[in-house]
């Protein structure tokens, strides 16, 4: 009797330790124990991998989609104009900020209302606004996910609600993000736990609540969005800063994923260092009809600090200016940029400024000898 129980007795205790637990263990270095099918943590400033799971396996990632959809949108502009939303486009299930047929909105409030509450309405308002239907948003999507290299990404809807072929990696999610996050209207708005908005026939105010619950259960938490689906499961992108170093986190159907995110932060922390980067020298500009032919330039801006891991990246530096410019030039006045990229990827941007005043040379000096001539040949060398 006893060895014919005792087998059932074993089978249900592995199936029962074989279930995650959702346990948060604070200040933990050892790499944590996670639930999620997918997940990955990068270096905001770089897109440094410093925690991966699966990272690069395509999976449904539910409303986490809202985040191409609002940058799409923020990036469009017109985001105060007022109009009426589409009323076929507002008539899906799911999650809702709450529109009606008739309401007056603007592209803004329907950007709070895809990142707080998660609107597969606003989502759909937001896309046929912008590109007339929604199989044409999602045109715009896969474009945009081709130019910032999302090679396990693909858009069937504004929404998330999965259609045939949508999902994206758990890696491009976090490189999404990044790109997300670099848009101050957008890391402001993600980063609320509660806003006000007004829509409606006539619109009113509204307040809206972020589904994210990290961001009051984390300190440094500043982003981004959650997710579910039945196919897709808890899915949850999230940013944090600690110190002057960011992280980004995506965890994929992952039933934990609060506990998760917090464990990856505080190992990911542990892990990381800030670094100061180390600008090469300014150089100069050609100017012409000047006293002088090379404008000497002084950097402006605060300082550029990257959150890293391993060793140093490789930076590549790139100045943005046009071929020369024209005398006279004003000590302080804007000349150039110079980018900032790692892995192709721009960090940052740092602003260039003249570092004197090259006053314009006398008349008769520009019309005749040499200076002319090396005008001449700088604009052929330019042009052809």
């Amino acid at each position: 009797m006893h060895k014919k129980i005792l087998p059932l007795i074993t089978a249900a205790v592995m199936i029962i330790s074989a279930q995650p637990v959702c346990t948060f263990t604070a200040d933990c270095t050892d790499i944590p124990q996670i639930s999620a099918k997918a997940a990955v943590l990068i270096s905001a400033s770089t897109g440094e991998v410093i925690y991966e799971y699966n990272s690069r396996e395509k999976l449904p990632m539910a409303s986490t989609t809202k985040i191409m959809t609002t940058l799409i949108c923020l990036e469009n502009g017109g985001l105060y104009d007022e109009f009426t939303v589409d009323s076929e486009a507002i008539k899906v299930e799911g999650s809702s900020m709450g529109l009606q047929e008739g309401d007056t909105v603007t592209m803004y409030a329907l950007c709070c209302g895809m990142l707080l509450p998660s609107g597969n309405d606003a989502a759909n308002a937001a896309a046929v606004r912008t590109a007339g239907s929604i199989p044409a948003f999602a045109e715009i999507m896969n474009r945009k996910a081709r130019e910032l290299g999302l090679s396990h990404t693909y858009f069937v809807t504004p929404s998330g609600l999965e259609g045939e072929g949508h999902g994206s990696s758990a890696y491009d999610m976090a490189l999404l993000a990044r790109e997300a996050l670099r848009n101050e209207t957008f890391r402001s708005i993600c980063a609320q736990e509660t806003m006000e908005v007004e829509f409606g026939a006539p619109p009113y105010k509204r307040r809206l609540k972020n589904t994210n619950r990290l961001l009051s259960m984390y300190d440094g938490v500043y982003g981004v969005k959650t997710g579910f689906t039945d196919e897709a499961g808890r899915c949850l992108v999230s940013a944090c800063e600690r110190g002057g170093m960011e992280l980004i986190c995506v965890t994929l159907n992952d039933r934990c994923d609060w506990e998760d995110h917090m464990s990856l932060y505080d190992y990911g922390f542990s892990q990381t260092r800030l670094e100061s980067v180390s600008l090469p020298p300014p150089g100069t500009l050609d100017i012409v009809g000047g006293t002088e032919e090379k404008l000497p330039l002084i950097y402006g801006g605060k300082r550029v600090d990257i959150t890293v891991s391993g060793k140093s990246p490789e930076l590549e530096f790139t100045v943005i200016s046009s071929p020369f410019i024209y005398a006279p030039a004003s000590s302080g006045e804007p000349a150039a940029k110079l980018r900032i990229s790692c892995n192709g990827r721009e960090i940052a941007t740092v602003p260039m400024y003249a570092a004197k005043d090259i006053p314009a040379a006398p008349a008769e000096k520009k019309s005749s000898g040499g200076k002319f001539r090396r005008m001449i040949s700088k604009l052929r060398k330019w042009l052809f």
